[in-house]
């Protein structure tokens, strides 16, 4: 093969190498530019990516750090109310209980509740209130009324059982 190659380029005459052998460094040239400049452009996205991703371990870092703190706290006291009750007594308090339509326990730990036409950030608002009481909102559907903001919501809540 080499042999033939050899060949091939003897058989031609001074003035085709020379044009052979400038083509060839013309394409060398452009190619390098072009892998130069894909390298630069690579580089620049990587340098923006580490950017981004040394800010997310950051916030990881402090994320991590508040679930360990909230971790060392001791566990809230144990209310001696059902979960029902509590249920209730925060929808009264939030001025939602004209809205709760039914409220089901299925334990002293978990409870289904219906909300016929309640504002959907009051709704928002009160199942954040009942996170800073332990009580997880389960499962949850939602449906948009006619009404703007106003939402139709049935909803699964539990409270972690006691150690």
């Amino acid at each position: 093969m080499k042999a033939k190659l050899r060949q091939l380029w003897e058989s031609r005459s001074p003035r085709e190498r020379i044009v052979a052998a400038v083509l060839a460094a013309i394409v060398a040239a452009v190619l390098y530019a072009w892998l130069v400049q894909s390298a630069d452009r690579a580089r620049a996205q990587l340098r923006a990516s580490v950017t981004k991703l040394r800010t997310e371990a950051v916030q990881l870092e402090q994320q991590a750090a508040e679930v360990e703190r909230l971790r060392a706290l001791p566990p809230a006291a144990a209310s001696h109310a059902d979960l029902r009750s509590l249920v209730q007594a925060q929808a009264g308090s939030a001025g939602l209980e004209r809205a709760l339509v039914r409220i089901d326990a299925k334990d002293n730990d978990q409870v289904q509740l219906s909300f016929g036409a309640v504002a959907f950030s009051d709704w928002v608002s009160w199942i954040s209130s009942l996170q800073s009481q332990r009580v997880r909102l389960d499962a949850c559907r939602v449906e948009a009324l006619s009404m703007p903001g106003m939402v139709s919501v049935t909803a699964t809540l539990v409270r972690p059982k006691q150690r």
